[in-house]
């Protein structure tokens, strides 16, 4: 039986067992980022660690949808929690034993892929089933606030840490995962989800479908995936910090944080004066400044001023990302919701995984700062293109009315 939307009282358990998870992941992207950097000196490596991320999560899309409709969703997402504590155990003891090396950690990280496509789907639908709907774009701001807190802590944490070695980092990720699994387990009642229909290649595409017969939530999972993933810099950050920068892991934690900051202000913001109209247009504008932000970060060579746009990216992406939310979670029903969420988890995984690999790529093309600069020039011709083939998206007024449309 469905689990009947529950007060915000139970929130907080699940926004530490997010929060913790979240906090691991950022500390492992920070040691994945500096030691693969510091073992191979090539950006092409590093665009590699996300493709490494985001090749299982494609390939068990369908697989991570079936399952989080029909099963336990709070039991996938703790397995897949101590699955990645496992990964990161392995490679706390490789350095202890000074076994570490390229091919490891590239296995690690897509052990940490395939858990992560199993964990985010279920976590995303497992949401909605504690509280109910009119407190949910209310929920999906405060547990954004929770997870960018972890993503300010997580680099920065890890960035120290590190300097103590990197076997503590790995410690320290498998401590939290393990936590993030106990604080599920505190979680009250089945999440089990009501969904009885056969599995078959037409129930397994289901969400796929769904996706796609609604413009506006299509339109906005898409801009969000192609913004971020020509957009995206954070695979880079590592040369930013050591051969244009010239900090340390120091200064790389405080890099891979700063967007985080900008996306808890912007998420604060939001919990307290919730997005109720023009969501459409607002949506637009932050992909633009997202874009904006982008280039002024590839162009500069001062700390400060990459801090600073860095901040005002992850402000201006997290607009997108709870507009983005809000619209896929009110507009499915729960039956679907693992579908629908392992889908637009591949469109997330593509947009920042994918998104390593290709500033990786072009990085080691034309490189570090043209491929930066292209990426926000290229989202900025998203957003005009996505005006001309989602007109409904960038008309819309309010959520959770599919017939809301502002002229």
């Amino acid at each position: 039986m469905p689990t009947e939307p529950a007060p915000l009282r139970r929130l907080p358990r699940f926004l530490a067992s997010q929060s913790c998870s979240t906090l691991s992941y950022q500390m492992l992207a920070v040691a994945f980022g500096w030691q693969v950097y510091e073992l191979s000196h090539s950006v092409f490596y590093l665009g590699l660690i996300g493709l490494a991320q985001f090749t299982p999560q494609l390939l068990l899309t369908l697989i991570v949808g079936q399952a989080a409709d029909r099963f336990d969703r709070r039991r996938i997402a703790q397995g897949a929690q101590c699955l990645q504590a496992a990964g990161a155990a392995v490679l706390a003891l490789a350095c202890l034993t000074h076994l570490q090396n390229l091919p490891l950690i590239f296995a690690c990280a897509m052990l940490t892929g395939a858990a992560r496509a199993f964990e985010s789907p279920s976590m995303q639908s497992l949401l909605p089933t504690l509280i109910d709907e009119a407190h949910l774009p209310r929920g999906l701001a405060l547990g954004a606030s929770a997870r960018q807190t972890a993503v300010i802590v997580g680099p920065a944490a890890g960035g120290l840490i590190f300097a103590l070695g990197a076997d503590k980092v790995y410690f320290s990720c498998m401590a939290a995962y393990l936590l993030a699994a106990f604080w599920l387990h505190r979680l009250p009642g089945s999440t089990r989800s009501a969904s009885k229909a056969p599995i078959t290649l037409q129930s397994a595409l289901a969400g796929v479908h769904f996706i796609r017969a609604r413009p506006v939530i299509f339109g906005a999972i898409s801009l969000d995936l192609f913004s971020v993933l020509l957009g995206g810099a954070t695979a880079l950050l590592p040369v930013y910090a050591r051969d244009i920068l010239h900090t340390g892991p120091w200064g790389l934690g405080l890099l891979r944080t700063a967007p985080a900051i900008g996306a808890l202000a912007m998420s604060l913001y939001l919990a307290r004066h919730p997005l109720r109209r023009h969501i459409g247009r607002k949506m637009a504008w932050a992909v633009t400044l997202f874009g904006l932000s982008t280039i002024v970060f590839g162009l500069s060579h001062g700390f400060l001023l990459s801090l600073l746009s860095l901040v005002v990216l992850g402000a201006s992406d997290m607009v997108s990302v709870v507009i983005r939310s809000s619209l896929v979670q009110l507009e499915t029903p729960d039956a679907m919701r693992g579908r629908v969420s392992a889908v637009n988890f591949i469109f997330i995984g593509t947009s920042n995984q994918l998104g390593e690999f290709e500033s990786g790529v072009t990085a080691a093309w034309f490189g570090t700062v043209p491929a930066v600069v292209l990426g926000g020039v290229g989202t900025l011709l998203v957003v005009m293109l996505w005006r001309r083939w989602f007109p409904a998206l960038f008309a819309r007024d309010t959520f959770g009315d599919s017939s809301s449309v502002k002229a």
